[in-house]
Parts: C-alpha cells; sequence; structure tokens
C-alpha cells in the first residue's frame, strides 16, 4: 500500500487537495471504486473508475467541472484502489 496526497479539485468534495489517501495495488478494482492511476506519461490521477475492457479505461472526475477520461490500458503504468482517506 502508498501514501498519496491529493493536489487539484477533480475529486472534490470527496478529496479535496491536501487529502492524504492510502491506494492498495493489490486490491481488485471494480466499477464505482476510486482508483489513483499513473500513466505512462508520467501524470497521475484519482478518479472513479466506470468501465475497464481489455483496450480501455473510463475515469469519472467526481468534480463536475474537471473532465472525465478514456484512456488505452497500453497508456497506464499502474492503477491502485484508493482504500482509505484522511477527512
Amino acid at each position: 500500500a502508498y501514501a498519496l496526497e491529493i493536489s487539484g479539485e477533480s475529486m472534490a468534495p470527496a478529496y479535496r487537495a491536501g487529502t492524504i489517501i492510502i491506494v492498495s495495488p493489490t486490491a481488485d478494482i471494480r466499477r464505482t471504486d476510486r482508483v489513483v492511476v499513473k500513466t505512462v506519461a508520467g501524470e497521475v490521477m484519482a478518479k472513479e473508475l466506470v468501465r475497464k475492457t481489455a483496450k480501455k479505461i473510463e475515469l469519472k472526475s467526481l468534480n463536475p467541472d474537471y473532465p472525465n477520461r478514456v484512456l488505452e490500458t497500453q497508456e497506464i503504468a499502474f492503477i491502485a484502489r484508493i482504500v482509505w482517506a484522511s477527512q
């Protein structure tokens, strides 16, 4: 498991900038789980999992001011489920 600090407001109001989260790369990931994704380009984002197929992953921002994302699976370096957050 890893501890990370949220920066940005794409997951507000659930996670605001400065919130500490614990992520587990070994936890099973299901639809509606909140996850952290790191792309091979180095971008890191916290989102809600909408759908995961063999070729694509669809991610949702909780804050409507931020766009949802669709990534090809080859763009993803890792994905981990958020298992705890400081509030």
